[in-house]
């Protein structure tokens, strides 16, 4: 898939060095509770990948049209814990440091919300993050979602007693046709 300037792919080996160094980078990592290490992020690369292969989408590698840069990834995923909202699918980025505050992830998951309701029929998305995210809920809400203020969790694969196991829930519904 591409957008105005951005190639939304399926990983290569060569993502794999980048990736990990994302996944590394406290600030990158800030909202999550720990750091990968090299095993760790391969690893996720291989889910993400097992993924699109398996359902068509995933959380798609993300390369600069006019660089060929890999900056992150923005797509979707089957969340892989249960929760009151599961099972669903979540529209999710995490971007390289230097892809920060130039609209690569609205502009990506704009492209992901098109392709879960046009190419796979979807008739919901959500997104998560940790409550004190403000940029990624920002992405959230310039993407057209909504707060589902009855949604906020406690994240289940974050330890109890954590300062990010504290979630809020976005939702969108699919467009109607008839705009109604």
């Amino acid at each position: 898939m591409q957008t105005e300037r951005l190639i939304m792919r399926s990983w290569r080996d060569g993502d794999r060095e980048p990736f990990a160094r994302m996944n590394a980078d406290p600030e990158v990592m800030r909202y999550f509770p720990a750091l990968l290490t090299r095993a760790e992020s391969d690893a996720a690369v291989d889910r993400i990948q097992a993924s699109i292969d398996e359902n068509g989408f995933g959380m798609w590698a993300i390369e600069r049209i006019d660089t060929g840069a890999f900056i992150g990834f923005v797509g979707l995923a089957i969340p892989r814990f249960e929760a009151p909202f599961t099972p669903c699918v979540e529209v999710g980025w995490r971007l390289t440091p230097e892809a920060w505050g130039q609209g690569y992830a609205t502009e990506a998951a704009r492209r992901s919300l098109e392709a879960g309701f046009e190419e796979f029929g979807l008739e919901e998305i959500i997104s998560m993050a940790v409550v004190s995210n403000l940029a990624s809920r920002a992405v959230m809400e310039r993407i057209g979602m909504t707060l589902d203020p009855d949604g906020d969790f406690d994240h289940p694969l974050v330890p109890d007693g954590h300062p990010l196991r504290r979630h809020v829930l976005y939702r969108i519904s699919r467009p109607d046709p008839a705009g109604g």
